[in-house]
């Protein structure tokens, strides 16, 4: 790929999914942090956006479940949103503060909402950070009017929609390169349901139409090197300790 985002020496990408933490503080900037010291180039985040138009870094579409607070994030103001604290402890934080405090991350936004569009737009614009984000999202619909309002390119993956197609392709011998004109990478799972979307034949045929396959979320060193093997060119995983003794131990991690 051309795009600066999948720059990585060659080697593949270890995504650290939602940051790195073992005590439960996904998507926290103690988590980013703790990833990017122990040498992630790359982390991945889900965003929301708050009533009031800001982008927050969070997986789910309510406060309940990471925070000591409830409710939904796109019915509450920023300064509410705020003072919600993941495992009690460190603040939600907003997307473009995740840009601005690791300028030489590359970051790997999932758009989970309607509500966080152009919020994420605006991070992005304000932070210029277009180098170096790759707009996912289940909803095809939900990355073009995400990208649409940028003024730059950046990299992109496939939406759920994309993948089918492709699956589809591949699993007939047929080119994949128009399922995937739009995007630059595949971010999916190993399976979903009984379908296999990452075998040596899939990962084959997005080589040959030039887009990355990256796979989520492997958290078992075996799973990682039988992965590797296959010649995926990234894998997202909560378990960046263990991603890293594997690269290295493969000599793929970069010095």
């Amino acid at each position: 790929m051309t795009h600066a985002y999948f720059d990585n020496a060659g080697a593949p990408i270890a995504l650290a999914h939602r940051g790195f933490s073992r005590e439960g503080l996904e998507n926290s900037m103690e988590a980013f942090a703790a990833a990017v010291a122990m040498g992630a180039t790359h982390v991945e985040t889900d965003a929301h956006g708050t009533v009031d138009g800001v982008a927050v870094a969070l997986h789910d579409s309510r406060l309940d479940r990471t925070t000591d607070a409830h409710g939904a994030v796109s019915a509450q103001p920023w300064d509410q949103v705020r003072h919600a604290k993941i495992g009690g402890i460190s603040p939600v934080p907003r997307l473009d503060a995740l840009l601005d405090a690791f300028p030489d991350t590359r970051v790997n936004i999932d758009v989970k909402s309607a509500s966080s569009i152009q919020p994420v737009a605006d991070a992005i614009e304000r932070t210029r950070a277009h180098d170096r984000v790759c707009i996912a999202s289940f909803s095809t619909a939900r990355r073009r009017a995400t990208v649409a309002r940028l003024s730059r390119p950046v990299a992109t993956s496939a939406g759920t929609r994309e993948t089918a197609a492709f699956a589809l392709a591949a699993a007939v011998h047929r080119p994949v390169t128009r399922a995937l004109a739009q995007v630059d990478a595949l971010q999916v799972p190993p399976r979903a349901g009984m379908l296999t979307l990452v075998s040596s034949r899939t990962v084959a045929a997005a080589h040959a139409a030039a887009r990355q396959v990256h796979v989520w979320t492997i958290n078992d060193p075996a799973q990682m090197d039988a992965l590797l093997d296959l010649g995926v060119d990234g894998l997202v995983s909560d378990r960046l300790d263990l991603l890293i003794e594997v690269l290295r131990r493969r000599g793929q991690w970069p010095a």
